[in-house]
């Protein structure tokens, strides 16, 4: 009898462990969803379609594309972390600083600990914008511009918020923020002389080479290779930069197996010529695949802030 029970347990546990062996084979099983956090047609929406299409072919099943925009990322990632489902299903293609920078300025209904880190995959293009039509071209331009009256800036992050209004307090300058769901909705405003001047985090890519919109200044801390006769506020005078990347996260508690696969699959899109056309030519970036160690945030976002990523690679 102990000998037929002991076969029967041993059956029953290879029958689990077949059945586990299946189901992350079979991962994903159904279509998946890609949530972007603003509008459609800016940047992020516009790379962030392309990046679906391209797991899509990897991963066998359709990624679908739903904008959520609002609070410059905060209503989809609040989204995510409250009403969504740990199974892989559903992940955001989004700003890291939203994660990380967000919740330690402004009272918002998720944490770092709220998402897993799946990958990130380009670095933003941080740019103050204007129209090609405004009688100023250069950010000392439109500081004097400002001086006898209000200037107008359309803000897309908290993050970009807070270094505009500390450069406007140590100008004397009098502004107004004009908040817009992403790229989508910042375009239209600086194309139409609506607002001064703006956020972009590649938008105006689209742009600059027809002259439409020109370049102020960069908030990153070295200029762009891609517009090298453009200063960064560094170099005029402002301790302020921004670092960002766009990345895949998921809710907390997405099982390890999955999570290797759709890391896998962001690995492969880091690679694929599509979606490195659309980095380049749609946000004038290269793309900059990281991964961490399969791993939690908030260990993950330590080792973001530090810098240090477990595989990099970089397309120019």
């Amino acid at each position: 009898m102990k000998i037929t029970h002991y076969m029967a347990a041993g059956v029953s546990a290879l029958a689990m462990m077949t059945a586990a062996t299946t189901a992350a084979d079979e991962f994903p099983s159904g279509p998946l969803t890609m949530v972007i956090g603003f509008n459609p047609g800016g940047s992020s929406d516009v790379q962030g379609r392309v990046l679906a299409n391209v797991m899509e072919d990897y991963l066998g099943q359709p990624v679908n594309v739903v904008n959520r925009p609002g609070a410059g990322g905060a209503v989809a990632f609040t989204e995510l972390a409250r009403n969504t489902e740990a199974d892989g299903y559903t992940f955001i293609y989004g700003s890291l600083n939203t994660v990380t920078f967000m919740p330690l300025i402004q009272d918002v209904a998720f944490g770092v600990e709220d998402f897993d880190y799946v990958a990130g995959l380009a670095a933003t293009q941080n740019a103050l914008v204007t129209s090609g039509e405004q009688p100023f071209s250069t950010f000392e331009e439109l500081l004097e511009h400002g001086r006898d009256q209000r200037l107008t800036y359309a803000q897309q992050t908290s993050l970009d918020q807070a270094i505009i209004e500390q450069v406007a307090e140590i100008e004397g300058l009098n502004l107004s923020i004009v908040p817009t769901g992403g790229g989508g909705g910042m375009a239209p405003l600086v194309l139409g002389n609506e607002v001064d001047f703006a956020y972009s985090g590649g938008t105006h890519a689209q742009y600059t080479e027809e002259g439409d919109m020109q370049i102020l200044a960069f908030l990153s801390a070295e200029r762009s290779p891609f517009y090298p006769d453009s200063p960064t506020l560094v170099e005029l005078g402002y301790d302020f930069s921004i670092e960002d990347y766009r990345a895949i996260l998921t809710p907390a508690g997405v099982p390890d197996d999955v999570m290797e696969r759709l890391v896998s699959a962001a690995e492969y899109a880091s690679q694929h010529e599509d979606f490195i056309n659309v980095i380049e030519n749609v946000g004038s970036i290269g793309v900059n695949y990281a991964c961490l160690e399969i791993g939690r945030i908030p260990a993950a976002a330590a080792s973001i802030a530090r810098g240090v990523w477990c595989f990099g690679m970089t397309a120019s």
